[in-house]
C-alpha cells in the first residue's frame, strides 16, 4: 500500500518531521500487518527502510485504544 501524507518539519532544537495519520487510517493496518519492509520517502533526502516489528502494532493499538 502506498499513501502520501502531508508533513511538516517540527522546529525545535531536536527537528523532526510530522505527518498526522487518523488512527482509523488503512495504512496503519497495513504498516502493522507487513510482512516486509516499511518505506519512508521526503523529497530531497534519502529514504528511511524501516523493519516491520511488532512495536509498529502495539503503537498502532495504543493510539487507538
Amino acid at each position: 500500500m502506498t499513501k502520501q501524507l502531508p508533513a511538516q518539519l517540527t522546529g525545535g532544537m531536536h527537528a523532526y518531521v510530522a505527518a498526522e495519520i487518523m488512527t482509523n487510517d488503512p495504512i496503519l493496518d497495513a504498516m502493522a500487518f507487513s510482512r516486509g519492509r516499511i518505506l519512508v520517502e521526503a523529497d530531497g533526502q534519502q529514504p528511511v527502510i524501516l523493519p516491520s516489528w511488532a512495536e509498529i502494532a502495539r503503537i498502532i493499538e495504543d493510539c487507538r485504544g
